[in-house]
């Protein structure tokens, strides 16, 4: 959550505690005693009951509508009460390492809010009403069983990353490629086979995961996403590469370790040349994508990979392609 995090208490804890302070705070109402664990860093009125082993969140929690970050992650919860929406001037909200099935329509009513984990749950379905959250800048819903989005979230125009990773999406939900300020989009292990063409309105994107999927080839409009600093294709099926892919300039290197900034391809069965041109590294890739780009016919040295020959530059190791 970010900042000093709050004396958080279970709702059987709570009652304790209460009890035993029973002849001095008679005159308190059961918000007020949860109130007293609320803490207030860089301006905002914080609450954690993270870890408390909780089935269920204390009734009186939803009379705290002046909380602005509230923490329910590592608990059992199962379900949110509408009480949630009570909560309008939240702008984080933590419920990750849970056992939600669903999130209430009520969520909706969180106008403020800028921030929701919600992942390492058992969600399947997204309610449309998170649809009017509008301010929404960070979702995940990462590690859930989710197969689609409602096309509603297409009104999430302030969204900027968004993580579907370890779910189970078939194709990447349509309302995704309306999400213009994304800047980071993680699709990594769901069941994805292609990436429409639509994926050029993302022009803002600088990290693209999609590793772990069944993805056959890449769109030659993927190459027109030329603020791409991360692509991970890691773990797919991809054989060849579009001819355009030379234009992802900022893809500095081909990238081995997961947090490493590049292209990473390596582990999918690239055919020939491909293959052997990788060996180069991504700039011997560019320059034989190039030579393709500009007639097809270009002779390419695989002993130099960097330096593409002309025509009628000899070389007994050069084969046409």
């Amino acid at each position: 959550m970010g900042g000093k995090q709050s004396k958080g208490i279970s709702a059987e804890d709570l009652k304790k505690q209460v009890s035993k302070n029973a002849g001095q705070e008679d005159n308190l109402s059961s918000a007020e005693r949860i109130r007293k664990y609320t803490t207030t860093h860089f301006g905002y009125s914080i609450l954690s009951l993270a870890m408390r082993g909780l089935a269920e969140a204390p009734e009186e929690l939803w009379d705290l509508t002046e909380l602005q970050k509230l923490n329910l992650s590592l608990n059992c919860l199962r379900g949110l009460p509408p009480a949630v929406g009570a909560l309008q001037n939240l702008v984080v909200l933590n419920l990750w390492g849970n056992q939600l099935t669903s999130l209430p329509p009520e969520i909706g009513q969180l106008k403020r809010l800028r921030v929701l984990f919600a992942y390492r749950n058992r969600l399947s379905e997204v309610p449309e009403e998170l649809s009017a959250c509008t301010k929404l800048e960070v979702l995940s819903l990462a590690n859930n069983q989710i197969s689609g989005l409602p096309n509603s979230l297409m009104s999430l125009s302030n969204l900027r990353k968004l993580n579907l990773s370890h779910n189970r999406l078939s194709h990447i939900p349509t309302c995704v490629y309306s999400m213009k300020s994304l800047v980071f989009l993680h699709l990594a292990c769901n069941r994805l086979e292609n990436i429409a063409d639509q994926i050029q309105a993302l022009v803002n994107l600088k990290i693209l995961i999609v590793e772990g999927n069944c993805i056959h080839s890449l769109p030659k409009t993927l190459c027109f996403l030329t603020s791409l600093e991360l692509l991970n294709v890691d773990f797919n099926d991809i054989q060849n590469v579009p001819m355009e892919m030379y234009l992802l300039k900022k893809l500095e290197k081909l990238a081995c370790h997961p947090l490493d900034k590049g292209l990473h391809i390596m582990h999918n069965p690239l055919l020939k040349p491909i293959k052997e041109v990788l060996d180069g590294g991504l700039n011997a890739l560019y320059n034989y994508l190039k030579s393709r780009d500009s007639g097809g016919k270009n002779k390419f040295n695989y002993s130099n990979p960097l330096r593409p020959l002309s025509p009628s530059s000899p070389s007994s190791g050069s084969q046409t392609v």
